[in-house]
């Protein structure tokens, strides 16, 4: 069983399979300006949504163990890499905070009495049990639409998150909906960068994703495992890939 960790210096990982995480790495960097963030984005990889679960589990937790070899946490910023993989990366390191991600589904239901409510996610995502669990608690309280939307990520990976190919992909995949939802919940951490073009297309709606609340569990957990950073501490971000060619895009998205 691996050490646990000990030092607060020691950085913080957070793993997605590319680019999409870079929203959840924000909103850390935030919250907690004192850590050191590791960022890793298997772009060479990317899109994990559309993969086996066999697959998608074998990446995440290649890349895990190797992030986990000096990080004193992981923030799996990654809703599919999360629904596959979380469960098994918590047996094997128990004494490490492992935060997850789920679609912000339930944070969605405020927006009114029995809303419709469209839940964006890949199609990984969407057909894991942990994810139809969550379904059918919320929909006593809401009509929940659920919608894979594999093409917005390879378009965010191509940099193309706000342009004309986002529109045309947009309103030919929400074509088919009955009508406008009450709330969009945005299930991948890629979706957020594409917020511009969702507006264009399905107009001026409420939109939910979990990078904020991941980001205080993170520091919830930190502060229970007595892992957080000194207060004299000096805070950096450090971003990796498993292709280079991404790195002038996570630096774009980091900036914006």
């Amino acid at each position: 069983m691996p050490e646990p960790v000990t030092n607060k210096n020691a950085p913080i990982a957070l793993l997605d399979s590319g680019a999409g995480g870079i929203g959840v790495l924000r909103e850390v960097q935030k919250l907690l300006p004192r850590e050191q963030l590791l960022y890793f984005g298997d772009s060479l990889h990317a899109p994990y949504g559309e993969k086996s679960t066999a697959e998608i589990r074998r990446l995440v937790l290649t890349a895990a163990d190797r992030l986990l070899a000096r990080a004193k946490a992981l923030v799996l910023a990654c809703n599919t890499a999360t629904a596959v993989a979380a469960e098994q990366l918590r047996r094997r390191y128990p004494d490490r905070p492992i935060i997850g991600m789920e679609p912000a589904l339930r944070p969605a239901l405020s927006v009114g009495a029995h809303p419709t409510v469209l839940v964006l996610a890949t199609a990984a995502t969407l057909g894991q049990e942990k994810f139809a669990r969550l379904r059918q608690k919320c929909e006593k309280s809401a009509t929940v639409w659920a919608l894979s939307a594999p093409g917005i990520v390879r378009l965010v990976e191509q940099g193309l998150a706000d342009s004309p190919q986002m529109d045309a992909y947009l309103s030919t995949l929400f074509a088919t909906l009955p009508t406008l939802p009450d709330a969009v919940v945005l299930g991948c951490t890629h979706f957020p960068f594409a917020q511009k073009s969702l507006r264009r297309v399905l107009g001026d709606l409420p939109f939910f994703d979990g990078a904020v609340g991941t980001a205080k569990e993170l520091r919830r957990r930190l502060a229970a495992q007595h892992l957080l950073a000194p207060k004299d501490a000096a805070g950096s971000i450090m971003l990796r890939t498993s292709d280079p060619r991404s790195l002038p895009l996570f630096l774009r998205l980091y900036q914006q």
